[in-house]
C-alpha cells in the first residue's frame, strides 16, 4: 500500500509551484525588517538624518544582495519546473529542502548585516546559497533521472541548467573567498555577479527566437 502511496504523491507540480512562490514572497518579505527606520530621538536636523542613513547603508547593500539571490534562484526553480512532465514524491522533497535553504535567507542575511566585517559572517552567507545552488542541482539531476523532464529540448535544456548552476556556484565561491582580504569586495563581487546574471543576456535566449 505504502508503495503505491509513493508513486501517486506529490506529482501536481501546480502546487510545489503554489507553496514555493509563498515560501519566495514570505523570504523577500523578510528580508526588509532588517532595514529599520531611524529613531527620531537620534534624529534633530538634516545632518543627523545624512548620518543616519550612511548608517544603514551596509544593511541596504545586504539587503539588495539577498532579494536578487532570492529572484535569481526564484527563476531558477521556475525554470525547471517549466521543463517537467509531472512531479514525484522525492522531487517534492527535494524541492522542500531548497525551500528551507530559501527560508534561511532571512537570517543569514541579518547575520551579515550586523557582523559585516566578519568573515565568519560571509561564510555563513554563502553557504546558505551553495545550499540553494546545490539543492537546485539536485533537483534536476533527479528529474532528468526519473524521466520527469519534457521530452522536447531535453538535453539542451539539461545542459543550459546544470552549466548555469554550476558556473554560478564556481563565481560564488571564488567571491566568497575574498573575504579574507575584505569582507567588502566579497559583497560588491557578489552583488556585481548577481546583477550580471539577473539583467545580462544569454545565448540560449537568442537561440530560441
Amino acid at each position: 500500500m505504502s508503495s503505491v502511496y509513493n508513486r501517486i504523491a506529490g506529482q501536481s507540480l501546480e502546487r510545489l509551484a503554489a507553496i514555493s512562490d509563498g515560501i519566495f514572497g514570505v523570504a523577500m518579505t523578510l528580508l526588509v525588517l532588517d532595514v529599520r527606520v531611524p529613531t527620531t530621538d537620534a534624529i534633530h536636523s538634516e545632518g543627523d538624518l545624512g548620518r543616519a542613513i550612511l548608517v544603514l547603508l551596509p544593511k541596504l547593500l545586504t539587503y539588495l544582495m539577498s532579494f536578487l539571490t532570492a529572484g535569481i534562484f526564484w527563476i531558477g526553480q521556475q525554470t525547471q519546473l517549466n521543463h517537467l512532465e509531472k512531479g514525484s514524491r522525492h522531487l517534492v522533497w527535494i524541492n522542500i529542502a531548497f525551500l528551507f535553504a530559501v527560508s534561511m535567507l532571512p537570517f543569514s542575511t541579518a547575520l551579515l548585516s550586523e557582523f559585516i566585517h566578519y568573515r565568519g559572517a560571509i561564510l555563513v552567507y554563502w553557504a546558505n546559497i551553495f545550499a540553494l545552488g546545490f539543492l537546485l542541482l539536485a533537483s534536476w539531476q533527479y528529474a532528468e533521472h526519473a524521466g520527469l523532464v519534457r521530452e522536447e529540448h531535453r538535453e539542451r535544456v539539461g545542459k543550459a541548467i546544470r552549466q548555469r548552476i554550476l558556473i554560478s556556484q564556481a563565481l560564488y565561491a571564488v567571491a566568497a573567498a575574498l573575504c579574507f582580504i575584505d569582507t567588502y569586495v566579497s559583497i560588491v563581487l557578489i552583488v556585481l555577479l548577481q546583477v550580471i546574471y539577473a539583467l545580462g543576456p544569454g545565448r540560449s535566449e537568442k537561440s530560441r527566437e
